[in-house]
């Protein structure tokens, strides 16, 4: 129920309905009085009157409140508000359809990949159960029905000795220079299959030389790991001057400086990530599939077929 209190600085309003609490001050009795009429009101009606909102204002929301909790947080702001530029942002949660999403997607095929428009789409629809489920602004999820573009075959592009001597050599060996360093980079990768992220929070502390082990702290999954060090892998990280953390870089500047050495060796269509696909291909040959997993952090082992891609060619060989 509302009631008006008289206050040292005026009038004390106060709301307490369907266990929501609201007080303010004002001038004076009559000004109290319309904002407790107002506060119940949108109070008792908070479903109707935010079904009045826009669909970008749930994704600034979202984007305020959500995204801010999880690692990703800051690519998931960008990619939604880039997703408030379009027009579907204008669109009332009341009048949003899976007509409106359909044709979303549809425009936003021609300007990327199917694998962008699936990342967004999973993220929107991340948004819109959390309307439905934890804010209660939507009947249901509009883009439930809405069919998705075909998932890309997964990458099997793995580089070639001569392609990294020439990385090699286009990077440079001095590793005071966060060029080389970006390389070195990707060469320990080809021995770990760690990602660009989890090297990149590498610590001094985290490395034990003695048992050949590096404590990954945060990864992908949200669990820690510990990946077996080769004698290379210790040799790589031996050579690099002492920083913290180790590689002194950032995911932004790997990709940035790593893209560099391969567009100056005239190396074409190679990814850092792609290190991840070489290196689970070779350790495939060394480890079985359950230590493969263990080292590499995969919890759902048919991701390990995603990612391991010997050719026939290899692997006849390996049957003489």
């Amino acid at each position: 129920m509302g009631s008006v209190a008289k206050h040292t600085k005026g009038y004390r309003a106060q709301v307490a309905r369907q266990g929501v609490r609201r007080s303010k001050v004002f001038p004076t009795r009559r000004e109290a009085l319309d904002w407790v009429a107002r506060e119940e009101y949108l109070i008792l009606n908070a479903a109707a009157v935010a079904a009045q909102g826009s669909f970008g204002d749930l994704l600034r929301r979202y984007a305020e409140e959500r995204s801010p909790q999880k690692r990703g947080g800051r690519w998931e702001v960008i990619r939604l508000d880039k997703i408030r530029r379009d027009k579907i942002a204008d669109k009332t949660l009341r009048d949003l359809s899976a007509k409106d999403f359909s044709d979303w997607r549809d425009r936003r095929s021609r300007e990327v990949g199917p694998a962008s428009v699936l990342r967004e789409m999973q993220l929107l629809s991340s948004v819109l159960n959390t309307a439905v489920k934890d804010w209660q602004v939507l009947p249901s999820n509009p883009l439930q029905g809405v069919s998705r573009p075909t998932k890309p075959l997964p990458r099997d592009r793995l580089p070639t000795e001569d392609e990294i001597e020439r990385m090699r050599h286009s990077a440079g060996d001095d590793l005071s220079h966060a060029t080389a360093r970006a390389f070195h980079a990707f060469l320990f990768a080809l021995e770990t299959a760690m990602r660009a992220g989890e090297i990149c929070r590498l610590r001094p502390g985290d490395i034990d030389a003695t048992r050949r082990v590096a404590r990954l702290r945060l990864t992908k999954n949200g669990r820690p790991r510990d990946v077996p060090l080769s004698i290379e892998a210790l040799r790589l990280l031996a050579l690099l001057p002492p920083a913290d953390p180790v590689f002194g870089l950032s995911v932004a500047q790997i990709d940035v400086l790593f893209r560099k050495s391969r567009d100056k060796a005239a190396v074409v269509g190679l990814t850092f990530h792609d290190s991840r696909h070489a290196a689970i291909t070779r350790l495939s040959r060394k480890l079985d599939v359950l230590s493969l997993a263990r080292m590499v952090g995969h919890t759902d082992l048919k991701m390990l077929m995603v990612y391991y891609n010997e050719s026939a060619e290899d692997l006849a060989k390996r049957l003489d």
